[in-house]
């Protein structure tokens, strides 16, 4: 016979087992709506900066290698390609690849062990390739291996610039949470540049060159702000300007400031290294009668820069007309270029390299010459080519679009040429041949 304590703990055995039921049925509920929640809050897939909670340093390849094996690292944040990457969904997961070379953040030798180097690979989607995000706060996630389930780790979590970044146990550290930021305005599969102005047209015969209303010499290098209309005043070098070669570190004529104009402005022989463009700009009805070292560079590091060439022309360019050095689009439109090395091409050996793209439109071209556009897919460059008319280049001397493997030192490598589906967008149809 039992007794009344006995019944009573009978019961509040009871009670306790039914209450641990119902928190077990309600941390499984919350669990999975967290679950849910995590999926469902990761970011799109496209291009992003990964800055470490911790210290505010960006996820970045060392010296921005191009070679297997390179350990990642973090530092400044600058925007540059080698600290921009590839989000892409890959099973259940992820991969980041790198924006300047291409090649995917895995984990030495796809380790399950804590403290393994996550490195630069060559991408093949394997699972110490792929990520999962697991979302702490807003834009900021644990990035967690596939293969053995350790997050992303600053070593040590080290707040100083050049820290080497391996995989580790996950847990609340901050050093073990990035925020992804998206790089440009919008993040896109692959990165694309603005639309295309102008619709592409047959851009007839090309206009007259123009004469020079009266004559300028210059000695040191002009600087623009606001607009500039040279009502076509011929402007040429003298003393440290004097120079028509291919020295790379000539000062420019003439300096643009971010968001200036220049228009109605012919450049004569001596024009030392052209024009310089710090950051958006507008060249309007500019005309180079005898390039020098390049008619213009485009310089200044953010990805939503966009300069545009409209009207003018180039001619005896012995290497490039247009060198585009910084990041963000340039437009190049109802322009006429003869007897030149290249029209446009993206650095193939700056220090600091980016993504950048190149619109061609209604452009009148001369031979001889060696080549329209020069990109660098492996940095993401695009170029997209419309309208544009080819006159004597019987044998089809010039390429319209070569492609090359850019660096950061030495020399790049050809790749290839001619139109793709991904970066060197265009038709056929989109180039004439007037033999």
């Amino acid at each position: 016979m039992r007794t009344r304590n006995q019944h009573a703990r009978r019961r509040g055995g009871r009670a306790a087992a039914a209450f641990v039921a119902i928190a077990s049925l309600v941390l499984a509920g919350l669990t999975a709506l967290f679950a849910t929640g995590s999926a469902t809050a990761a970011p799109a897939a496209g291009s992003y900066s990964l800055s470490n909670a911790a210290s505010g340093l960006c996820l970045e390849v060392p010296g921005a290698g191009t070679s297997d094996g390179v350990q990642l690292a973090q530092r400044s944040c600058s925007g540059a390609a080698h600290q921009t990457w590839q989000l892409k969904a890959s099973g259940s997961g992820y991969t980041l690849a790198a924006a300047h070379s291409a090649k995917c953040a895995g984990v030495r030798a796809a380790s399950t062990s804590a403290g393994k180097a996550v490195e630069q690979q060559s991408c093949t989607g394997g699972a110490g390739q792929v990520w999962t995000l697991t979302q702490v706060s807003g834009s900021t996630y644990q990035v967690v291996n596939a293969n053995g389930g350790k997050c992303l780790n600053v070593k040590d979590s080290s707040t100083a610039a050049g820290a080497l970044v391996q995989q580790n146990s996950c847990d609340s550290v901050a050093s073990k949470r990035w925020t992804f930021t998206a790089a440009g305005s919008t993040p896109t599969d692959p990165p694309t540049d603005p639309p295309t102005t102008d619709p592409p047209t047959n851009p007839g015969s090309p206009p007259a060159w123009p004469t020079a209303t009266s004559s300028q010499a210059v000695s040191s290098t002009m600087k623009v702000s606001g607009t500039y209309d040279g009502n076509l005043k011929r402007f040429y070098g003298s003393g440290d300007l004097g120079s028509d070669g291919q020295d790379e570190n000539q000062p420019a004529l003439i300096e643009l400031a971010d968001g200036a104009t220049l228009q109605n402005v012919i450049l004569g022989s001596p024009a030392a290294d052209g024009v310089h463009c710090l950051g958006a700009c507008t060249l309007k009805n500019v005309w180079w009668e005898d390039v020098g070292e390049d008619a213009a560079t485009f310089l200044g590091g953010s990805s939503s820069l966009v300069r545009t060439i409209d009207g003018g022309g180039a001619k005896l360019a012995s290497d490039k007309v247009f060198q585009h050095n910084g990041g963000g689009t340039l437009i190049i439109k109802n322009f006429q270029v003869r007897d030149f090395g290249k029209l446009y091409r993206s650095c193939g050996n700056c220090s600091t390299q980016y993504g950048r793209h190149v619109q061609v439109q209604n452009t009148w071209v001369t031979a001889p010459g060696d080549g329209l556009v020069g990109i660098n897919p492996n940095y993401g460059d695009t170029a997209r080519l419309s309208g544009v008319t080819i006159y004597g280049d019987g044998d089809r001397d010039i390429d319209v679009c070569t492609k090359y493997k850019g660096v950061t030192s030495g020399e790049p490598t050809k790749t290839g040429t001619g139109p793709d589906s991904t970066n060197c967008l265009y038709a056929t149809s989109d180039i004439t041949y007037v033999d």
